[in-house]
């Protein structure tokens, strides 16, 4: 037998120039002059056997009384590999699994390549980034199921209250003091606090005018009385709110944990530092220096903007995207250090002869990071022609550098917006009344479908990324 081939030593394999393949029960008869238009395919192979052994290394069972080579694959792929076989191209229709076709078509030894013209923009397109097509479904599975996350527990925070004294009235003012937007009085004052709020920070602003300074008796410039007036009232109303906030609070360790609580302390405690000091000084001439102090914490009341968070959507939206996108804003500044690292050792080369303000590379940092980032001063400009090709070639990409990580932050941005508006319409449909009654409306079946979904395609995504795995399919193929 050896020297020729299955096709010319057996007819219990070959009959009447044809062959009969079983494909999960999927059964046919190909003509070999078909299969052998395509030789370095599995079919192809298939007819250039030379013994029992080599036909099932190639298929997974042959019977000789039916005469037939049996394969078991996915019955519902194998017309497709049949219309390769007598067309030459394949399609693949748009219902289709990219990976699953691509393993199929694999395993019978055909290229990609031979996917027509038609199919192969698209096909390409689903197998390489399949992750922007699913982006959307991901983000709204992702809101559904950190909602009821986040909804489950404003529950458990609000039945702590049940048995406690003077319960239902504390859950109230908790719910308005946490909640803007639960009730009337909840949205009275939020609005109170965000004048409060606005009011301090413009008369921190106003202050350091001149026509706002009042001299003290060593006629050095001091505030005016109106202006301390108001800022004593704001930092009563915010050590009112943040110690009404702690009285109400459900859990008193988990307080100080949430980041709102921690900007309202600091927003007060700078005050109350400046107080001490200034009392320390006025007692102890010799620790005049400590008055330094108190003058860089009062600008620490600019940080009391962050209190608006509290009471927008789009700020808290915002710091859960900067949390969350900690990869991307550090893809920024590598683009961003690497574009200022190229262009400031160029224009130094370029012009330190003829600019002195680009006579040194730290002098030239400065001048590429206020370019890339489009800011330009204008402080320092290049002066010679190969010079100015250089700032414009830094603009160009510092815009491109800018432009590339900002669509997947955005996306997060509209996906923690989307997921924070969701909580708060849910807040704000439920009603205690005289207490919790009862467990709130939350489809558990659907929360539960899709933390099971989110495990399923972990798992899925470490398979695929598995070499053991893959050599493992591969040796059962």
């Amino acid at each position: 037998m050896t020297g020729q081939s299955l096709w010319d030593v057996s007819e219990a394999n070959v009959e009447d120039g044809e062959i009969r393949i079983n494909v999960g029960g999927f059964k046919r008869r190909l003509r070999s002059h078909t299969l052998l238009r395509f030789p370095e395919t599995r079919l192809g192979r298939l007819l250039l056997c030379h013994s029992r052994e080599a036909i099932l290394e190639l298929c997974d069972d042959y019977d000789d009384v039916q005469r037939e080579f049996y394969f078991d694959r996915n019955p519902e792929l194998f017309p497709y590999v049949l219309h390769f076989y007598h067309t030459g191209k394949l399609h693949v229709m748009a219902e289709l699994c990219v990976f699953s076709f691509s393993q199929e078509i694999e395993y019978w030894g055909i290229n990609e390549f031979f996917i027509d013209s038609c199919c192969s923009y698209s096909y390409h397109g689903r197998k390489v980034e399949p992750e922007q097509e699913k982006w959307d479904e991901q983000s709204d599975q992702e809101s559904t199921t950190s909602s009821f996350d986040e909804i489950l527990a404003f529950y458990n925070d609000a039945s702590k209250f049940d048995g406690q004294p003077l319960g239902n009235f504390r859950r109230q003012l908790w719910l308005a003091l946490d909640n803007p937007g639960y009730s009337v009085l909840s949205r009275v004052f939020s609005v109170l606090s965000i004048l409060v709020v606005l009011g301090s920070i413009i008369t921190m602003c106003l202050n350091s005018l001149p026509d706002f300074q009042i001299p003290d008796s060593q006629g050095n410039p001091g505030e005016d009385p109106r202006f301390e007036i108001v800022e004593h009232f704001g930092i009563a109303w915010f050590t009112l709110e943040l110690v009404a906030r702690f009285a109400v609070a459900p859990d008193f360790l988990k307080f100080f944990k949430n980041a709102l609580n921690l900007i309202d302390l600091m927003s007060i405690v700078p005050f109350y530092i400046t107080l001490v000091v200034n009392l320390v000084v006025e007692s102890t001439p010799t620790l005049a220096n400590l008055g330094r102090v108190a003058q860089v914490l009062r600008l620490m009341r600019i940080f009391r903007i962050l209190k608006l968070a509290r009471h927008s959507t789009g700020l808290r939206s915002l710091g859960a995207t900067l949390k969350y996108s900690y990869k991307e804003v550090g893809l920024l500044l590598l683009y961003l250090s690497v574009g200022i690292s190229i262009f400031s050792v160029v224009a130094y080369t370029i012009e330190k002869e003829e600019n002195e303000g680009l006579a040194t590379i730290p002098a030239c940092w400065w001048w590429a990071t206020v370019s890339m980032t489009t800011v330009g001063y204008g402080d320092v400009v290049p002066g010679t022609t190969a010079g100015k090709l250089t700032a414009s070639a830094c603009i160009l990409a510092g815009i491109l550098v800018v432009v590339l990580p900002i669509t997947l932050i955005f996306n997060k941005f509209s996906h923690f917006y989307r997921r924070q508006k969701q909580l708060e319409s849910a807040m704000r449909s439920c009603d205690f009344g005289d207490g919790m009654k009862e467990v709130p409306s939350v489809n558990l079946r659907d929360y539960y479908a899709h933390k099971v979904k989110s495990l399923m395609a972990s798992l899925t995504n470490m398979s695929r990324s598995s070499p053991s795995e893959l050599s493992l399919n591969d040796s059962l193929h």
